[in-house]
């Protein structure tokens, strides 16, 4: 699902052959070069003469694949960065990143006080605050003041918040990886070929809705003369503002979104999970499932489970991300002759009220360490990926891939993607030192909604997105687009505050076990007032006074 894109040659050489002018002046990091302290690095043609090397090291995920006999040590990729930049990157070490390992691995380096590779991106928010905390990396947000390229730059200013999880004392230790806007905001997936059957028309109102889910558990409309179907398939054992089979929007109709921070009518933040609006989404919950339109297995599944019975053909609505028809709910239709599934949007409640969580602005973080005598190097890498590959410009030597005979390859001179490249498409942007290469959060939802309303594609980033997506997918950012205002990110991301560590894990258990036994009916829907009032006198108070006092910093840098 990640896609990429470039800008042009001529910035980025103009920028890394300045790297030496600059770097003497007033740098006061160093590298793990030959090269003093203060000293400038040459370079020639954007590569730096002689090579420079750059240490790392992270995770290896199942989803990082490889061929041609390639290494996350000695990949295309490295060798790309060799050739062309003439940085040569050395992993220090690797970790099959499962169950926790790359944490574990992490957590027992800084408490055994091992050094560090000169650059370190994660993906994982936790250990990265522990490593921040430890003050073992430079201040990078002043480094990326100086280094960074103007493409990076403005990519970074759509997404201004993303500093914050990784802010101290007014200092951006950590460079946020930005993640792609709306990537993972919902809408509502339905089974097109019911809502025909029955002659019924897509839900735009909770009520309606509602009447969509009765007909669909009611009136047979997979055709086997057996009540066996639900209306919507939802999920909320872990949590009730997931990426899918999420049931957030469903109390965002009345004005709360669960489980995250959000921004009351004052300015400050409040929790969303103990707002007297929530009451009236919990009540809605209870009552389609007492109807049946949700199974009662809900409570004990996570947000893929449920969509197993959407993929069976036994429920006609899931609500998950514009990428979800690809995975897993495309499989539908392999299982069930001429099901048609397609995206619409989620619907308002009683007052007309719009809700849904919102993509966080980034994924990721790169932290750069306090003895990299020279970190221009880093920012040499990144910004060739930013003026290149997040959004190229035609000629531009990443205008179609970032490496031909992995994610492109040519065939009479014309751009081939996919199962046309031989031996397989890989997504080698995920061997890049920020996992997906460059990204610049508008640009991607932005072009598949175009292309999804018919636009020709005509720069080299709409090209390469008109390949390889399903007409349902691109027609699906056009649905996420028409809900932009609907979207509200978690307002507190940054590091877990003294009362969030200390009581956190109970108030998070308190939400979700009240929540299922009001769902449920163990417990009458009219409890939650004295909920609340437990979930503020056992923390919730003191937290969010935290919360708002580390809002209030961030917010005044």
């Amino acid at each position: 699902m990640v896609k990429r894109g470039w800008v042009s040659l001529f910035a980025s050489l103009i920028l890394i052959g300045t790297v030496s002018a600059c770097t003497g002046n007033n740098n006061d990091n160093g590298s793990s070069n030959n090269a003093s302290k203060g000293d400038s690095l040459p370079s020639s043609n954007g590569k730096f003469t002689p090579e420079v090397t750059m240490t790392t090291a992270r995770g290896v995920g199942g989803d990082v694949v490889f061929k041609n006999g390639d290494t996350i040590e000695n990949n295309v990729h490295t060798r790309w960065t060799k050739d062309t930049l003439g940085i040569d990157i050395k992993y220090l070490w690797t970790v099959a990143d499962q169950n926790g390992a790359l944490d574990t691995k992490l957590r027992l380096s800084l408490s055994a006080n091992e050094p560090f590779p000169d650059v370190l991106p994660l993906r994982s928010d936790l250990v990265a605050q522990d490593l921040i905390d430890s003050g073992k990396f430079a201040d990078g947000g002043a480094l990326f003041d100086k280094y960074a390229s103007d493409a990076w730059k403005a990519a970074m200013n759509e997404a201004p918040s993303a500093w914050y999880p990784y802010m101290r004392d007014g200092k951006r230790i950590g460079i946020p990886i930005l993640e792609r806007a709306y990537n993972a905001d919902t809408v509502l997936w339905i089974r097109e070929d019911w809502l025909k059957k029955l002659n019924l028309k897509a839900p735009t109102t909770i009520d309606e809705l509602e009447a969509v889910m009765d007909a669909f558990v009611n009136q047979d409309p997979d055709g086997n003369n057996k009540k066996d179907t639900y209306g919507m398939a939802v999920g909320f054992k872990d949590r009730f503002n997931g990426w899918g089979s999420t049931v957030d929007w469903v109390l965002g109709a009345y004005g709360a979104l669960p489980n995250q921070w959000n921004e009351g009518k004052d300015g400050k933040l409040v929790y969303g999970s103990v707002q007297p609006e929530a009451k009236q989404g919990l009540e809605k919950l209870h009552d389609w499932m007492a109807k049946g339109y949700i199974t009662k297995e809900a409570g004990i599944m996570d947000e893929v489970k449920p969509t197993e019975s959407f993929v069976a053909g036994k429920t006609g609505i899931v609500a998950g991300p514009y990428w979800m028809v690809a995975w897993p709910i495309g499989a539908v239709k392999d299982n069930v002759p001429g099901a048609e599934i397609k995206a619409y949007p989620i619907p308002a409640g009683p007052n007309g009220t719009v809700m849904r969580h919102g993509t966080p602005g980034n994924n990721g973080v790169v932290l750069i360490n306090k003895d990299m005598k020279h970190p221009e190097i880093f920012f040499a890498y990144q910004n060739y990926l930013f003026d290149h590959y997040a959004n190229p410009k035609k000629g531009d030597p990443m205008e179609f891939g970032m490496h031909q005979g992995y994610d492109y390859d040519l065939v009479d001179n014309k751009p081939v993607y996919g199962a046309d490249i031989p031996g397989g498409a890989i997504e080698v942007e995920k061997y890049s030192l920020t996992f997906d290469g460059a990204i610049i959060p508008s640009l991607n939802m932005k072009t598949l909604a175009a292309l999804g309303e018919g636009k020709a594609p005509e720069t080299p980033f709409e090209v390469k997105n008109s390949h390889g997506y399903a007409p349902e997918m691109l027609a699906a950012a056009g649905v996420v687009m028409q809900q932009v205002d609907a979207s509200h990110a978690d307002k507190f991301i940054g590091a877990p505050t003294p009362t969030m560590k200390a009581k956190g894990e109970f108030l998070n258990k308190l939400v979700l076990e009240t929540y299922n036994k009001m769902i449920y009916g163990d417990i009458p829907i009219d409890h939650f007032e004295d909920f609340v009032t437990q979930w503020k006198q056992s923390g919730g108070d003191q937290m969010t006074t935290e919360a708002n006092d580390w809002y209030a910093s961030v917010q005044s840098k």
